[in-house]
């Protein structure tokens, strides 16, 4: 196993050492899409499911090091349009028109269904946390608990505060960047402006949206610069899938209404839960954390203080697998 796929050495001292799956394959969803899933860990522990974010971001390998490989069945997989699930939309001709929330929290449940698993613990970050909300409030008997990192739901003012300004007040420099291939003209929508270069075919004009997009998000994820992750999310291939899928969920708000995820939080309030969030998160601020939490008060909420998006920071890391390691045996 690589150093980069094993993850930032400074992770070594904080999670479980480097795991290989004992399983994997490609699931058929339907739509003509083939979902790649692995296992890890314990084949008969206690099953959990990691929703990785983005969305388009897939998985790494050294995301199955949060959990205890003695205890834990680790379940992985890469949504659609991304990481080894194909078709991948760094292909022009990849349709999104299946490719939504709710075509994902169907995948979700018959991955788990195909593999036999009665009831899962869910555990996602970003728009994974959207994700797990969804899945989970959707379908709140299959969750055994819930762990969330870096509270998104897609409300219209957290998308704006991120692509449409709001941050510009924070990284002002980096912002000049993110503006960069959008005429003057058309900087008042910048997600719609955005969104008609990374679905033009031609790849002079999808690629450069999509290397602004991706660098804009990676640059701003920790609370100290990180080359590193900007240099692994602006390969291209991989940023026009990931500029690409979130574009077009952040067009449709989700496929959810304003505000649905932490209004329906009743669904799931009798699952135990962990909230996770960097009180520096420039990415999505605490501010959805803290509607969450007051929504959901049964839940552990953890605000990490020296911290802003990313899993990788110190803080955030060593945080997640405490709230695995506590669940663990439950």
């Amino acid at each position: 196993m690589s150093a980069a796929s094993a993850g930032p050495a400074h992770l070594d001292d904080i999670l479980y050492p480097p795991i290989e799956p004992y399983e994997s394959g490609f699931l058929l969803v339907g739509d003509g899409q083939r979902m790649y899933w692995e296992q890890s860990g314990n084949p008969d522990g206690k099953p959990v499911v990691f929703l990785h974010g983005g969305p388009g971001a897939g998985t790494s390998p050294w995301q199955r090091r949060f959990f205890d490989p003695a205890v834990y069945r680790i379940v992985l997989f890469d949504q659609r349009g991304c990481g080894r699930s194909t078709p991948h939309l760094s292909d022009p001709a990849a349709d999104l028109r299946f490719n939504t929330t709710w075509h994902l929290v169907a995948d979700i449940e018959l991955l788990r269904k195909n593999l036999g698993i009665d009831r899962w613990q869910v555990f996602g970050g970003s728009w994974g946390s959207a994700l797990a909300l969804a899945y989970a409030e959707s379908h709140p008997a299959a969750v055994t608990e819930i762990v969330l990192r870096g509270i998104f739901t897609l409300r219209r003012h957290e998308l704006e505060w991120f692509y449409e300004g709001g941050a510009a007040a924070i990284f002002p420099d980096l912002w000049e960047d993110y503006l960069a291939p959008i005429p003057v003209l058309e900087r008042s929508r910048l997600i719609e402006a955005y969104h008609r270069r990374l679905t033009d075919p031609d790849p002079d004009v999808h690629r450069p949206a999509a290397l602004a997009w991706t660098t804009w998000e990676a640059s701003t994820l920790t609370l100290l610069p990180d080359p590193d992750l900007v240099a692994t999310m602006a390969e291209p291939d991989a940023a026009v899938a990931f500029a690409r899928i979130e574009n077009h969920y952040f067009m449709h708000g989700g496929w959810f209404r304003d505000g649905q995820l932490i209004e329906d939080v009743a669904a799931i309030r009798g699952i135990p839960a962990v909230i996770v969030q960097g009180r520096y998160d420039v990415c999505t601020p605490i501010m959805t954390a803290w509607d969450l939490h007051r929504a959901w008060p049964e839940a552990e909420y953890v605000v990490v203080p020296d911290a802003s998006h990313s899993a990788t920071e110190p803080g955030i890391a060593r945080a997640l697998r405490a709230a695995a390691d506590r669940f663990a045996a439950s």
